[in-house]
């Protein structure tokens, strides 16, 4: 009889310790999504609506703030978070480097976001003039393809300016203390220093690049979560569509989030491409044409294929 109530105490245990396994796995299923300051990703983190979407599969989700897109995938390449945004540049350097990179949606053209500053008080007046001159970006970044583009507007190369890396906070204090003469740098920070600062846009991205809006995830977990990756998509679309429709309610959800005032805020959102899509063979082709840019310039280690990162999500 006590050998009976062991053996029933120790099924009783099996059959605990099991469902606690269970449930251990289920809290384990985190989508870990790295964002930036700015963007569709922020608005979707402070709405909330995508824990929803995911808590039937069985998902939390963790978020992790970069100060831009190489920073960002490079945490993805090491894998510390599975989902993240980036410019056109990013994922071209990340692909380079090796990183478990997958496209797997973009928004449209805003080349308007994007611009090359020089304080108001600048004799600079053409992209020619930064000759010898110093200029500040954020290295890899999305920028990085649009002074390449300006410089061969203007006759010149990189190896005609003095570049200075530095991300955007380093950059915009270099830029007010004068110690470099330009600053190539995207929305909201483009609309933010020409508001505070009254810096003047030498050039913008018009004519001259898309500057397209990637969402990229880890390969590996695309792979074994689809659905996952497909619920993620689907939010930003509908975020994306309200903050197109309403941009003075976008602009209040992120100016206490990048301490930027809302009416900055809205030039920036004015400027934004929206609608959220599926990779295309036309912007995998855009994007390879930026790969080969800097491969020939010397900024890439090795060619790379583009379309090598891109899968049909499902599959």
């Amino acid at each position: 009889m006590l050998r009976r109530s062991f053996l029933i105490a120790a099924l009783a245990l099996a059959g605990t310790a099991g469902l606690w396994a269970k449930g251990a796995q289920a809290e384990d299923k985190v989508l870990r999504i790295g964002y930036q300051k700015y963007g569709t990703l922020v608005l979707l983190k402070e709405k909330g609506t995508l824990e929803g979407a995911l808590k039937p599969l069985g998902y939390t989700v963790t978020w992790t703030e970069f100060p831009g897109g190489p920073q960002l995938l490079e945490a993805l390449n090491v894998g510390a978070i599975d989902f993240g945004t980036a410019g056109e540049a990013p994922p071209i350097f990340a692909q380079a480097a090796g990183a478990p990179l997958v496209y797997v949606g973009y928004e449209p053209p805003a080349p308007k976001g994007e611009a090359i500053l020089v304080p108001k008080d600048s004799t600079l007046s053409s992209v020619a003039d930064l000759k010898g001159k110093k200029v500040a970006l954020d290295k890899g970044s999305n920028v990085h393809y649009l002074l390449v583009r300006a410089l061969e507007q203007a006759g010149l190369t990189p190896k005609d300016i003095q570049p200075v890396y530095l991300p955007p906070a380093d950059a915009r204090a270099a830029f007010e203390q004068g110690s470099v003469d330009a600053w190539v740098i995207w929305d909201p920070f483009y609309a933010a220093a020409s508001a505070a600062t009254g810096a003047k846009t030498l050039q913008d991205g018009s004519n001259l690049v898309s500057n397209h809006q990637f969402f990229l995830a880890e390969r590996g977990f695309t792979k074994a979560n689809p659905q996952v990756v497909d619920a993620v998509v689907a939010e930003l679309v509908k975020i994306d569509a309200w903050s197109k429709s309403d941009p003075k309610g976008a602009a209040a959800v992120l100016s206490p989030k990048v301490g930027i005032p809302a009416e900055v805020l809205e030039v920036a959102l004015g400027r934004q491409g929206y609608g959220v899509s599926a990779i295309t063979p036309e912007v995998v082709a855009e994007q390879q044409k930026i790969a080969d840019t800097f491969y020939k310039l010397g900024l890439l280690p090795k060619p790379i294929t583009v379309s090598d990162a891109t899968v049909k999500l499902g599959s």
